[in-house]
């Protein structure tokens, strides 16, 4: 059936859609860039309650598969495509992507000019948005609360590993907890509001994962991951990249569009190579806040200079913006997680606390 893609700002847009609410389906439009990889997309916990659009002209080539989930089901809102293909081939492949959406109910649109969707989108921001069948604009309401709806509710262990790493579960994605446990590691998921938690248990290495929204959400958190970050080797990724430099003094900002997709040129300033990562947030750390907490930056965007990572003048603590785990996208950058582990295995670590 014919239905409309609304943007806040009054932009329409009409197109073929499936949906099973009769009300419009409403969240914060944002793009995707990458070929391939829209299964990740759409279970990745950092995607809450986004609706997606999709700038590859045809999606869904190789349907969906039962390995490439980054969790349980879908956590986009809705999914714009100019077009989805109804005939797949791949040998993993389960079912298509249409059936995969309609299976979970997750509304979607095709035939729609996702190209004038995206230049909406790169010139007046992200924004709210909704998909009806009726010409209806979006309610002006900022989405909060992302994170508390993807975090796990109770505390998981996988591995048997040598060195046990606990993961802050802000919305962790299923391939970094899989990184980790192919370094021969012990990995416990914490889910963030159990913290304390970690108190009772001997632990090598912090991660801070990935996660949806506003770090600025979990200020509550930052004296408690303050604490432990600076008592252990941490990495922090994407938004747990963003809650150390939070929880050491800095700032953190919107920006207007975000970074999403797997082609995004990144140079590491200790070394000057510049490698292709695969992103997905809205929020990047302020540089100029970074004067006085220790934290100094080690990665940079090639594109708009941005921040990409940091890294402690003192302390094991190193952050990434990117994924790492590349999952969807390049894997350049894969051995962020290796520098992570030397650094738990660093003979006589204990004496930098001292």
């Amino acid at each position: 059936m014919t239905g409309y893609l609304c943007l806040e700002n009054g932009s329409i847009f009409k197109g073929e859609v499936m949906m099973d609410e009769e009300d419009p389906v409403q969240g914060e439009i944002v793009f995707f860039t990458g070929m391939t990889g829209y299964q990740e997309v759409l279970t990745d916990p950092s995607y809450k309650d986004q609706i997606v659009v999709f700038t590859y002209p045809l999606i869904g080539q190789y349907g969906v598969n039962e390995d490439d989930f980054e969790s349980g089901q879908p956590q986009v809102k809705g999914v714009i495509m100019l077009g989805s293909a109804d005939l797949f081939s791949h040998y993993q492949a389960a079912s298509s992507l249409k059936d995969y959406l309609q299976k979970w109910k997750i509304p979607f649109m095709t035939g729609v000019d996702t190209r004038q969707v995206v230049k909406e989108i790169r010139h007046e921001g992200s924004q709210n948005a909704c998909i009806s069948y009726t010409d209806v604009l979006p309610e002006k309401e900022a989405l909060t609360g992302q994170i508390e709806k993807v975090a796990a509710s109770g505390i998981c262990q996988l591995g048997n590993g040598s060195k046990h790493i606990a993961v802050i579960d802000f919305g962790v994605k299923k391939s970094i907890v899989s990184c980790l446990l192919e370094m021969d590691c012990l990995v416990t998921v914490i889910p963030y509001h159990q913290l304390a938690q970690l108190d009772q248990m001997n632990i090598d290495g912090l991660v801070l994962s990935n996660g949806p929204g506003d770090p600025k959400e979990m200020m509550s958190f930052l004296p408690q991951l303050k604490e432990k970050i600076l008592q252990m080797p941490t990495l922090g990724i994407c938004l747990g990249h963003q809650l150390i430099a939070l929880a050491l003094g800095g700032e953190t900002n919107r920006l207007l569009f975000g970074h999403r997709g797997a082609n995004h040129p990144v140079m590491d300033n200790e070394t000057g190579e510049v490698f292709i990562t695969s992103q997905n947030h809205n929020y990047v750390v302020n540089q100029a806040s970074l004067i006085g907490t220790g934290l100094e930056p080690r990665f940079m965007n090639v594109n708009d200079g941005s921040v990409e990572g940091l890294q402690h003048n003192s302390k094991p603590i190193l952050s990434v913006q990117f994924h790492p785990e590349a999952r969807p996208g390049p894997e350049d950058a894969s051995w962020i997680f290796q520098q992570f582990y030397q650094s738990i295995k660093q003979p006589g670590r204990e004496k930098m606390y001292a």
